[in-house]
C-alpha cells in the first residue's frame, strides 16, 4: 500500500538528509535542498528525523493514495488540494484510500516537501541514504526523478491514528524565508581563498546586492551583479567544496554550491553561506535581491545550536496533548489488544467490578481476586 504517481511535476525526487562520508570517493551528498522544511515536515507526522520525503520544484506532482495515512506539506506555498479541496501547509492531514493530492504553481518559494507518516517510503538505502543522486543514478526510485505510473510503497500501511492530531500544525514559515521582503541577507563565513580577492573585490561582495537567476538547480545558484575583482585571477588547484561554498569564476559573479554540487572545484571561494541560511537561498525565485554579511565560525556554530533549539521547541508544540486527538472508536481498537493481553496475564482473575454487592463488601472482592 502506498501512492501512485499520476503526474510527476517538473522534478520530483525522493530525498532525505543526504549521503555523508563519500565526498572523498567523488559522490556528492545529495539530500534535500531545504533542510528546515524537511525537518518540520517529518516532525508534523511524527516521523524519524531522517525519514525520506518527496521534494518537488516549481510544479508539484499529482498523487493517488492507495491506503489511509497522514501527510504534511512544507516549504513554498504550492496551493495543495486533496480531491480538489484546498488544504493547509504546515499541518498534518488524514488522507483516505483513493484520495488524490495535487498542487498548483508556487505562490511563494521554489521547493516543496511532502512527508508521509509511519516512516514514509519503503525504499532501500544506498550508501546509508535514500536520497536520489540524479547524476550517479542511485537512491530514491532507480536513481531518477519520478515519472507517471510510478508506485511508492509506504513503510506503514493503513495508518488511521496520529496521537494529538489537533496539535500537529504550525504557522507557515514565511517570516523565516522573507517571502514578503524585497531583499534577503545571507550570513557568510569568509574564506578559504579570500586572500585571492582584492580589497575592492571583497568590499564589492559585502556591500553590493546580487540577484538570483534562472540558472539555478540542485547543483548551485548563479547570481548576477557587480564583478568581484581578484588579485591575479580565480583559478586554483582543485580542492573540496562544502555546502554553501561561494565560487567566483573568471567572470567575477558568485555561484553558490548546493546539494548536488561537485565534490571538488578549481575556482577560488570567497566564503561559505552559513548552513542555517541555505533554506532562505534555495526558496528564492529568480530576480530576488540578495546581500551578504560576514560572520565568524563561532557565530555560525551558535546559529546552528539556536536552530536545533528552535526545532526542539516546535516539537513540543506539535506533540502537546490536545482535545479530540483520537475518536472513541479508534481508541477502543488500540486498547482492545492491550486489555486482551492483560486478561491472559491475569490468568482469569477479575479485572473490574461486576456486582453491586461488591461495592458494599469489598472484602469479598479481594477474596475472589
Amino acid at each position: 500500500m502506498g501512492v501512485t504517481v499520476n503526474k510527476p511535476g517538473i522534478l520530483t525526487t525522493v530525498q532525505d538528509a543526504g549521503r555523508s562520508g563519500y565526498l572523498g570517493s567523488g559522490f556528492s551528498p545529495s539530500g534535500v535542498m531545504d533542510k528546515r522544511a524537511f525537518r518540520i515536515a517529518n516532525l508534523l507526522v511524527d516521523n524519524p528525523e531522517n525519514a525520506p520525503v518527496l521534494e518537488f520544484v516549481l510544479a508539484g506532482p499529482t498523487l493517488r493514495f492507495t491506503t489511509n495515512t497522514f501527510i504534511a506539506i512544507t516549504g513554498g506555498d504550492f496551493s495543495p488540494r486533496l480531491d480538489g479541496k484546498p488544504i493547509a501547509s504546515y499541518q498534518a492531514h488524514f488522507v483516505r484510500r483513493g484520495q488524490m493530492l495535487s498542487f498548483g504553481a508556487p505562490q511563494t518559494g521554489m521547493y516543496g516537501y511532502l512527508a508521509v507518516a509511519g516512516g514514509s517510503f519503503a525504499l532501500p538505502e544506498v550508501m546509508g541514504s535514500r536520497s536520489t543522486n540524479l547524476k550517479c543514478g542511485i537512491g530514491g526510485v532507480e536513481g531518477r526523478a519520478l515519472t507517471t505510473g510510478d508506485y511508492l510503497r509506504f513503510e506503514t500501511r493503513n495508518l488511521d491514528y496520529l496521537a494529538n492530531l489537533g496539535s500537529h500544525k504550525l504557522e507557515d514559515d514565511a517570516g523565516f524565508y522573507g517571502f514578503n521582503q524585497d531583499e534577503i541577507m545571507l550570513r557568510v563565513i569568509p574564506g578559504p581563498q579570500e586572500s585571492l580577492f582584492s580589497e575592492q573585490g571583497i568590499t564589492t561582495f559585502y556591500s553590493q546586492a546580487y540577484q538570483t537567476t534562472s540558472k539555478c538547480d540542485r547543483m548551485g545558484y548563479r547570481l548576477e551583479g557587480p564583478e568581484i575583482q581578484t588579485v591575479n585571477g580565480s583559478d586554483i588547484i582543485s580542492d573540496g567544496i562544502a555546502l554553501g561554498a561561494i565560487q567566483v569564476p573568471s567572470h567575477g559573479r558568485p555561484i553558490i554550491m548546493l546539494a548536488d554540487r561537485q565534490t571538488t572545484g578549481g575556482y577560488a571561494k570567497i566564503g561559505t553561506v552559513a548552513s542555517v541560511d541555505i533554506p532562505k537561498l534555495v526558496q528564492c525565485k529568480p530576480g530576488k535581491s540578495i546581500r551578504f554579511t560576514p560572520i565568524s565560525v563561532e557565530i555560525a556554530q551558535e546559529l546552528l545550536r539556536k536552530e536545533k533549539e528552535e526545532i526542539q521547541a516546535l516539537e513540543k508544540i506539535v506533540r502537546r496533548p490536545c482535545y479530540g486527538g483520537a475518536s472513541p472508536r479508534k481508541t477502543a481498537r488500540r486498547l482492545t489488544p492491550i486489555l486482551e493481553k492483560q486478561a491472559r496475564i491475569s490468568n482469569g482473575h477479575k479485572l473490574w467490578i461486576e456486582l453491586e454487592e461488591d461495592l458494599k463488601h469489598p472484602d469479598r472482592m479481594i477474596e475472589r481476586a
